[in-house]
């Protein structure tokens, strides 16, 4: 199917590696010009490199998206260097959770506070031509209650309910904002990845109480989700929130 994204310029944010890395390879199969954004620039450019290798029109973009100021940069350097901006996707999280007033407030902004600097230097570029895509890489532990991680859970539904009212506000500006919410989602040296490797017994335990498809997802399956909602073929699809998990039950152990 051609999803029409040939030459569309799309900022993917956490872009080199795992779900971030497997959103940009999706949308280059499909002709989109990429912004890739992370902190480390070797890994940045050897992901760039791969898809350029294929085709691809790619920039990096070595950033820090919790220095307030490093989203503005970013969005004036993407449309400085590639012309517009058509997609924002935004990828990063993570989480610490020792209950410190620090750990929270890290937990929210890197999810929900660069989430919003983002779309705050995005929304003018998009508004100007009356069209536009913001989505939100969340997790269903933004809507189910799952192990012991109540800030990351706190910044998740937040994440969540943002992408919901900028859909409302910016409707009449042509611009569309959705959720995309994994389940848990296993690549080489991510989370699931080490803890199986700690404890496999367990993982095997809760792949079978949680997931009744009986295994993980992988990028590639919420990649597509997510160039799927970046396409004009999901032009009445805004404030929503898409579970990518095969109905998995809960979101941790």
């Amino acid at each position: 199917m051609d999803l029409g994204l040939a030459g569309r310029v799309v900022l993917v944010s956490g872009g080199s590696r795992g779900i971030g890395a497997a959103i940009a390879a999706s949308l280059a199969r499909e002709g989109a010009h990429l912004a890739l954004v992370a902190r480390t620039a070797d890994r940045l450019e050897e992901h760039a490199s791969t898809l350029r290798s294929a085709g691809a029109t790619v920039r990096i973009y070595p950033a820090d998206l919790l220095d307030r100021g490093a989203a503005q940069r970013v969005v004036d350097a993407t449309v400085r260097d590639l012309g517009t901006l058509d997609v924002l996707v935004h990828n990063l999280g993570g989480s610490r959770e020792d209950g410190s007033d620090a750990a929270w407030d890290f937990t929210l902004d890197v999810n929900l506070g660069a989430a919003v600097r983002l779309s705050r230097a995005a929304v003018p570029v998009m508004s100007a031509k009356k069209r536009g895509v913001i989505l939100f890489i969340t997790s269903i532990s933004g809507t189910v209650v799952g192990g012991a991680k109540p800030a990351y859970n706190a910044a998740k539904a937040a994440e969540i309910m943002f992408a919901r009212s900028l859909a409302k506000d910016l409707a009449p500006h042509g611009i569309r904002a959705n959720s995309v919410s994994p389940g848990s989602i296993m690549f080489p040296g991510g989370s699931w990845d080490r803890r199986n490797k700690q404890d496999p017994a367990r993982i095997a335990k809760f792949v079978e109480d949680a997931m009744p498809r009986g295994r993980f997802g992988t990028p590639e399956e919420v990649a597509d989700v997510v160039t799927f909602l970046a396409s004009d073929r999901a032009s009445l699809v805004s404030g929503a929130d898409v579970a990518v998990d095969g109905c998995q039950l809960f979101p941790s152990v």
